[in-house]
């Protein structure tokens, strides 16, 4: 699959440099960043940023940049699906999925990856409560799940539903109303 990749991108006809800048631009998409790495000689981040957005225009290196990108996803093994199906496991995940009852918590060695998946943070504090005459050391635990409404957004977006919506203005009965302008003569201070 390397060897592929690489036969791809050596068709490519691009300067040591241009191919650096190109690797440096796919990490971060900071065009300025990557023109300073590639071209050591450039110090001055102005320049850099205004060279780098004439590189980016250079049909050559956008699809040299497209076939860094398109092999990144391969070999990280990344997809829309995947992460359609990461999105979809923090959307429709629930506290109530980590609880044998609403009080009593599942060990965490009995969660699924998915359940485990779908935790942003766990803090736990002690503390020392009065239970009748004994004072007892009680566990907190504090379960915190990644924003489900972000994931609802971010799968919203990804299967087209936030399509932008047209809005027609009708009167009373239905029928179109078109904005009027008014212009103002300001010559004499007529409408």
């Amino acid at each position: 699959m390397k060897e592929e990749i690489n036969n791809i991108l050596d068709k490519i006809k691009l300067t040591p440099k241009q191919k650096r800048f190109c690797q440096e631009y796919v990490i971060d998409w900071n065009a300025t960043r990557s023109y300073l790495v590639a071209y050591s000689r450039v110090k001055n981040a102005n320049v850099a940023g205004a060279c780098a957005s004439k590189l980016l225009r250079n049909a050559k290196i956008q699809e040299y940049c497209e076939e860094i990108q398109k092999d990144l996803e391969k070999i990280a093994g990344v997809s829309r699906l995947k992460v359609l199906e990461e999105q979809l496991k923090l959307a429709f995940s629930s506290i109530a999925h980590l609880h044998n009852t609403w009080i009593e918590r599942k060990n965490f060695e009995e969660l699924t990856e998915d359940q485990k998946a779908c935790i942003s943070e766990i803090s736990t504090q002690t503390r020392n409560v009065k239970y009748g005459d004994d004072i007892v050391e009680v566990e907190f635990v504090k379960i915190k799940l990644y924003d489900k409404q972000k994931a609802l957004d971010s799968i919203s977006k990804m299967m087209g539903y936030d399509a932008p919506v047209k809005t027609a203005l009708t009167d009373k009965d239905g029928n179109d109303v078109v904005p009027m302008i008014v212009f103002k003569d300001f010559r004499n201070g007529k409408s």
